[in-house]
């Protein structure tokens, strides 16, 4: 079966409904990514054999996914009254400390974050009774622990756990407007699309209804991750008015330089042919375009003063408690000390190398003056301090 076949939008489709046992995939107009996923995955993403595997299986999944949210949806008609409210969102560009500030914020018990095994089958919806036990959490850490034996280093680069908070573009894969797709395999027209004209109202509304699924089986007040919110902070409160933000931010250069490495690292899981200073030119445009975005946002009113809460990169890793306490006196919560316990033990256990020699300025082949007068007006901005290039 040719490439052309085996990614053929209908057939994959088809084989998903098959399996779900249900052909309604909800409300119209995801089809749109999906084909154009399709087309980049055949004619510009240069798969392997195994790389055409994960794409498959990734694909499949977020059929899969989409037909079982939905179907329970009407079976159960009741969980469209499911309340989301005042949900936390960690934004910020990529490689900001994102993910670590959100693993330490998701050691709260009052918090409610999506874990990567409910995530990625989330149907039956999980229970109480067996949340922490329930056979799919084994099943999603096999599949980790496979990724990590075909490209080892992966989980050096980006951590990942079945029983850890997993990221909001696991979740619109299946609206198939994710940033997931064009991080992971070389897209270039798919990444554009995402960028300036895609319909991120429709993907901010799966995710409310796939929030409302876990919701129904396992309520909370909902701890959320993903820099891909940065690009479109407009459209997550058009959806969630009363979301509050927490936002990274950090010195773009060495986010670019690091993002760069970290997709270059992805896509040699599917890929033989990937080039680094590709994925910082992609890295570069999705940055400044991220930053004055939202800059633009703030100026107008569209992200409310009060919802946002602004962190320094430098200040989160030279004394993370300090800042994760400043976030819990201006989310006017009391950060209790089983809380606090349970953060630290998670950090001991989850100390970061820093990096160490896994990407560096030279390897994006950009001119870091360029780009350095260019997020000049974001730096001013937010007080960013200026790192050392890497």
């Amino acid at each position: 079966m040719t490439l052309q076949e085996r990614f053929s939008p209908e057939r994959l489709i088809a084989a998903a409904c098959e399996e779900a046992g249900t052909d309604d995939c909800g409300p119209e107009g995801w089809q749109a990514g999906l084909e154009r996923v399709t087309d980049g995955l055949v004619n510009d993403a240069r798969l392997s054999d195994i790389g055409a595997e994960i794409a498959h299986l990734d694909l499949m999944r977020a059929l899969r996914n989409r037909l079982g949210v939905i179907a329970w949806r009407k079976e159960h008609p009741e969980i469209a009254g499911e309340q989301i409210a005042s949900p936390i969102f960690v934004v910020g560009q990529p490689r900001t400390g994102t993910t670590i500030l959100y693993d330490l914020l998701a050691q709260d018990p009052n918090l409610r974050a999506p874990l990567t095994w409910e995530v990625d089958e989330p149907c039956p919806v999980p229970r109480p009774a067996t949340y922490h036990d329930d056979p799919r959490i084994a099943q999603a850490q096999a599949g980790i622990d496979l990724s990590e034996q075909i490209m080892p280093g992966f989980l050096s680069f980006h951590p990942m756990g079945a029983l850890v908070g997993q990221e909001c573009v696991r979740i619109t894969a299946g609206e198939f407007t994710s940033m997931i797709y064009s991080v992971q395999y070389r897209l270039p027209d798919y990444y554009r699309w995402l960028l300036h004209e895609a319909d991120h109202a429709r993907a901010y509304r799966y995710h409310r209804i796939f929030l409302q699924h876990l919701h129904s089986g396992v309520p909370g007040q909902w701890l959320l991750k993903s820099p891909a919110h940065l690009w479109q902070l407009d459209k997550l409160f058009a959806e969630y008015p009363d979301a509050l933000i927490v936002q990274t931010h950090r010195d773009p250069l060495n986010v670019i330089s690091s993002i760069a490495a970290l997709t270059h690292h992805l896509r040699r899981m599917c890929s033989d042919e990937s080039d680094i200073a590709e994925c910082a030119a992609q890295s570069y445009e999705e940055i400044v375009v991220g930053l004055d975005r939202e800059m633009a946002l703030r100026d107008v009113g569209v992200i409310p003063a009060d919802r946002v809460i602004d962190v320094q990169y430098t200040d989160f890793v030279k004394d993370p408690w300090n800042t994760i306490k400043d976030i819990y006196r201006r989310l006017d919560r009391e950060l209790q000390p089983a809380a606090e316990r349970r953060m630290r033990d998670f950090l001991a256990s989850h100390l970061s190398d820093g990096g160490r020699g896994r990407y560096t300025w030279t390897d994006t082949g950009l001119d870091a003056g360029e780009v350095r007068a260019r997020v000049s007006a974001y730096q001013e901005r937010y007080g960013v301090p200026t790192e050392q290039l890497r």
